[in-house]
């Protein structure tokens, strides 16, 4: 049995909250039902499962959204940001730092995980001579789950060589029960045997997704690089909260300041401008302060677009993703929070397709142009899908193959679409895992999958 999770971005507390620890107690106990059902075989008989599979597949550790990055300035002879040399040992040293603030922070959660990995979670009855499970045994048999780590867009940074982040990596297997060696997580399967292996025997390939992702992916340099979604993040959300509380501290309610450290839950994240306008309608009241707000912004917004390494990512004679970045923040000097807001909402619908699917990319995939993976798996969007791809018929019995996004683990505040030029934004928890069974498991199941969402 094979399950599939992507997305839970575990933060340190210095932003926004990541997800409760009661969805991690909800999930060991799903996982603990979803073994004894796995153990009933497609003979009908009841004989315990002795393996079971976790794939974290990339952005699990959120590192991007740390003020802890932000303690240093360019001129500084210790400054170090994602996108600066990682052969620097001042990076490594604040890349642990910053993780051991988010495994710290979130202690309680990783604690489930750990238990799940050390067999205490998991404890299956035996099975009795005629195939039944029996409940009335005194003896349990504990089941081991073993998780296995995959890198995304805002975790690639466990995907560098070197033994400084050996070091990082063992601190991650310890802390979160993770079955991977302390060699660089893989960031495709090809790159390790044993998640190679187990999407074979289920019929899956995966991957995070975030190379579809022209914001948050270089096909140039690849996925040991930053990007200008790092900097976007780091530079303008994290930086504006901060800004602004320094400057506005006393003469406006707390709860604005905490609704802006709130911006990294927004979806995508150049939405912000858009969250930004809402909270200055909810809390500034009569006070006319979106202008002094919008100085605030233009400033550390002009910061961001002269980042050397800004620069480097614009292309000559191509208008990409960092000259559109140029557009938006060059008009924001002119324009009101709202007036951006319309330039950013044409951004959403024109250059994201106004949509989240990545399916049309699943049939590309080899593996399924080959027929070996029945089913593609993505994260990365956040937005669980269910999409049919096609039905191999070069099979004996012709096989379904189908899509799938593992969704994410995620305190949510999503922009409303009824009419986005109201700034309206839902808040929620989502949380979503997939499940893949081999031939002998749960009856003959192939897949289930499984999604849910409370406030």
């Amino acid at each position: 049995m094979l399950i599939i999770i992507s997305d839970i971005h575990l933060r340190d507390g210095s932003t926004a909250d990541s997800i409760s620890p009661s969805a991690f107690r909800l999930f060991a106990r799903r996982l603990s039902e979803t073994a004894r059902f796995a153990s009933i075989r497609q003979d009908g008989k009841y004989r315990p499962i002795e393996q079971l599979d976790v794939l974290l597949l990339g952005d699990i550790i959120d590192t991007i959204y740390s003020t802890k990055w932000l303690g240093t300035s360019p001129s500084d002879a210790n400054y170090v940001r994602p996108w600066t040399d990682a052969t620097n040992p001042h990076y490594a040293k604040k890349l642990a730092e910053v993780t051991d603030g988010i495994l710290n922070h979130n202690e309680e959660s990783l604690s489930i995980l750990r238990r799940l990995a050390n067999g205490e979670e998991i404890q299956l009855p035996p099975a009795t001579s005629s195939g039944e499970p029996d409940y009335q045994s005194k003896v349990r048999i504990p089941l081991k789950v073993r998780f296995h780590y995959m890198v995304g867009n805002h975790d690639w940074y466990y995907h560098l060589k070197g033994e400084a982040f050996d070091q990082i990596r063992l601190k991650m297997i310890q802390k979160m029960g993770l079955s991977n060696p302390v060699s660089p997580f893989p960031y495709e399967a090809e790159e390790s045997p044993i998640i190679k292996e187990l999407f074979e025997r289920h019929k899956v390939y995966a991957r995070h997704g975030d190379m579809y992702d022209m914001f948050n992916f270089d096909k140039e340099k690849g996925r040991e690089f930053s990007t200008i979604g790092d900097a976007f993040a780091m530079e303008v959300s994290n930086r504006f909260p901060i800004e602004v509380q320094k400057r506005f501290g006393d003469e406006l309610p707390k709860e604005f300041f905490e609704s802006l450290r709130k911006i990294s839950n927004i979806r995508p994240a150049l939405a912000a401008p858009i969250w930004i306008s809402s909270q200055i309608k909810q809390y500034a009241g009569n006070r006319s302060i979106e202008s002094e707000l919008k100085k605030v912004w233009n400033e550390i917004a002009d910061e961001y677009l002269q980042l050397g390494f800004v620069r480097q990512a614009d292309k000559a004679f191509r208008f990409d993703v960092a000259d559109v970045m140029e557009l938006i923040i060059k008009i924001s000097n002119r324009a009101s929070f709202s007036k951006l807001n319309q330039v950013i909402l044409w951004v959403k619908k024109n250059m994201w397709g106004g949509k989240h699917s990545f399916a049309h990319y699943a049939y590309n995939e080899p593996a399924f142009l080959n027929g070996k993976a029945q089913y593609i798996v993505y994260g990365h969007t956040h937005h669980h899908e269910i999409v049919p791809l096609g039905l191999n018929t070069q099979m004996p019995k012709p096989e379904s193959q189908i899509y799938f996004n593992s969704g994410t683990w995620h305190s949510y505040y999503d922009l409303a679409i009824q009419n986005p030029k109201k700034e309206q934004f839902v808040p929620y928890q989502a949380l979503t895992y997939l499940t893949f069974y081999t031939n002998e498991e749960h009856d003959g199941r192939h897949f289930e999958t499984w999604s849910g969402a409370y406030a």
